[in-house]
């Protein structure tokens, strides 16, 4: 039973190597920010209009944790998520993160979605500042300390397959080394 954990910032990459990850050691994937997306479109909200909401009303994080535990403790799991990695420490077999800077992130994300540089600037730096703000009020968490993760990655000058090698190699190593 292996449970792999990637996190980052909104454009990082983190779910694309989290579906590379899974596919390759045959893993299920599980997205907190699925989950996050769609309470979004079940309360006909944006992605920034939630994140208002969700820094007055601590239930939404409790749910998409909740969630998230749950389908770790089942195991054989790649989740991918912004505090995924600080939810399930204690049971993640592998925690990695993957960034990249902040210009390089909104291009892939208004490329994503369809949106301008413009759009997407907003919506990212008004999402950060107020995940920001949760994650230090409700968790006691600075999502920008790295220091609980077993690899960092900076996705700005690697392809996705590139970063996929270097993040497989070191799974692979801790899988040899875990092994009964």
């Amino acid at each position: 039973m292996v449970v792999i954990v990637v996190s980052g910032p909104p454009g990082s990459g983190k779910t694309t190597q989290a579906k590379m990850i899974a596919e390759h050691y045959g893993l299920r994937y599980h997205s907190a920010g699925i989950i996050f997306r769609s309470i979004a479109k079940e309360k006909g909200l944006s992605l920034e209009e939630l994140s208002v909401l969700a820094s007055k009303d601590p239930s939404i994080d409790i749910e998409i944790d909740r969630r998230t535990y749950e389908e770790a403790l089942k195991g054989d799991v790649v989740i991918d998520g912004h505090l995924t990695s600080w939810v399930i420490s204690e049971i993640a077999d592998v925690r990695i993160y993957v960034t990249a800077s902040l210009i390089t992130r909104i291009k892939r994300i208004a490329h994503r979605d369809g949106k301008s540089f413009e759009e997407a600037a907003i919506e990212t730096i008004v999402r950060e500042y107020l995940q920001y703000r949760r994650f230090i009020e409700y968790y006691g968490i600075d999502p920008y300390d790295t220091s609980i993760f077993d690899i960092v990655v900076n996705t700005d000058r690697l392809s996705p397959q590139e970063v996929f090698e270097i993040i497989s190699s070191y799974i692979d190593k801790i899988l040899k080394e875990n092994k009964p």
